[in-house]
C-alpha cells in the first residue's frame, strides 16, 4: 500500500495560527485564567478526539445491545400473547370436557376425582382411570405442554423486560459522557476556526478508482458521501460515524456489517489481513478500535473522522499509517 502525504482538509499554517491566535488570545487581566495557547489547544483536541473516539464506539455496542434487548421482549412478548390465547382456548375445552363428565356422573365412579378444581388435574385423573376419550387425552396433553410453554416465555420475557432496563440507564449514563467531550470538541475546533459543519446534502465526488465488483459498489456510495458531516452515533442519510459510514457503504454493496468497530473487528476475525495486503474496499482499523476508514485504492482511506469535520479522502502517510492496526476484507 503506497504511503502518500494528507492534502485534504489540512489549512495552512499561516491562516490557522493567525486564526487561532484572535480567537484564544483574551483581553487578560491581572485575575484572569490564561488562555491556551494554540499548542496547547491543539493538544488538547487531539486527547478529546482519542477519547471521543472510544465513547463514541462504547455508546453504538451499548445502544445496539438496548436495540437487541427490546427487540427480543417484543418478540417474547408477542410469544406469551399468542400462547395466552391457545392456553384459554384449551382451557375452555378442558372445562368443557369436564362439565360434561360431570353431567353424566362419570366421575362418582372414579377415585381420585371428588375435590379435584383444576381442569387438567380432573382430565389427568379421568386419563389414569380410562375415563376420556383419545380426542380428550390429545388436548389434556395440548393444555399441558402450552401452560409450561406459557410459564417459560413469560419468565424469559420479564427478564428481557429488566435488562433492557438496566441497558436504557447504562446508555443514558454513555451519551450523557459523549455529549460533554463533543461539547468541549466543538468549542476548541470553532476557537481554533477549524470547525467545518458539512452539507448534509452534498453529492459527493466520483469513485475513479482500482475496485471491482462489490467493493467496487461500496466505495462508489462512499465517495458519494463525501462533505456530509461527521455526527457520533449517525448512519447516514445525512451525517455518519466512522463505524455507522463503512456500515452503510457495504449495505449498498449488499453485504450486512455489524454496527460499531468492535462488532466489525470481531466479525471480520476470519478476513484480517495486513495492511500491506489490503486491497480496494478493506476495513482499516485503528489502535483501540476507536476509529475506522475504508481503503480505498492507491494509498487513499475514505472515512468519517471526527467532530466538526466532514467525510473526506485522506492519504495514508505516516501519521495514518502508525494508528492503524490492521484490515479486514468484508
Amino acid at each position: 500500500m503506497p504511503v502518500r502525504r494528507v492534502r485534504e482538509g489540512l489549512v495552512p499554517v499561516a491562516a490557522a495560527g493567525l486564526a487561532a491566535v484572535v480567537l484564544l488570545a483574551g483581553a487578560g487581566g491581572a485575575a484572569a485564567e490564561p488562555r491556551p495557547t494554540i499548542a496547547q489547544a491543539r493538544a488538547r483536541l487531539a486527547k478529546l478526539q482519542d477519547q471521543a473516539d472510544a465513547k463514541v464506539e462504547r455508546y453504538n455496542t451499548v445502544a445496539e445491545r438496548y436495540k437487541a434487548a427490546r427487540a427480543k421482549y417484543r418478540r417474547l412478548d408477542g410469544q406469551f400473547g399468542r400462547e395466552r390465547a391457545k392456553v384459554d382456548d384449551l382451557r375452555r375445552s378442558v372445562a368443557s370436557a369436564a362439565a360434561n363428565m360431570y353431567q353424566y356422573g362419570a366421575m362418582s365412579s372414579v377415585p381420585g376425582i371428588i375435590g379435584q378444581e383444576d381442569p387438567s388435574g380432573l382430565l389427568s385423573a379421568l386419563a389414569v382411570a380410562g375415563q376420556v376419550s383419545e380426542g380428550q387425552a390429545r388436548t389434556l396433553r395440548e393444555f399441558d405442554a402450552a401452560t409450561r410453554g406459557l410459564r417459560e416465555r413469560r419468565g424469559a420475557a420479564k427478564t428481557a423486560y429488566d435488562d433492557m432496563g438496566d441497558v436504557l440507564a447504562e446508555v443514558t449514563r454513555e451519551r450523557k459522557d459523549v455529549e460533554k467531550l463533543v461539547g468541549e470538541q466543538e468549542r476548541l475546533l470553532r476557537r481554533l476556526n477549524e470547525f467545518n459543519p458539512g452539507n448534509p446534502a452534498s453529492k459527493g465526488i466520483r469513485y475513479d478508482g482500482p475496485a471491482s465488483g462489490n467493493a467496487r459498489a461500496a466505495l462508489r456510495f462512499a465517495y458519494a458521501q463525501v462533505g456530509k458531516p461527521y455526527r457520533w452515533g449517525a448512519t447516514g442519510p445525512g451525517s455518519f460515524d466512522c463505524s455507522g459510514f463503512a456500515q452503510a457503504s457495504w449495505a449498498a454493496a449488499g453485504v450486512k456489517l455489524p454496527r460499531t468497530t468492535y462488532q466489525q473487528w470481531a466479525w471480520g476475525a476470519k478476513r484480517r489481513v495486513s495492511l500491506d495486503d489490503a486491497q480496494p474496499g478493506d476495513l482499516l482499523f485503528s489502535n483501540g478500535l476507536g476509529h475506522m476508514g475504508i481503503y480505498a485504492g492507491e494509498g487513499k482511506m475514505v472515512h468519517a473522522p471526527r467532530t466538526g469535520d466532514v467525510v473526506k479522502v485522506v492519504s495514508l502517510d505516516a501519521y495514518w499509517r502508525g494508528r492503524l492496526i490492521g484490515a479486514v476484507r468484508p
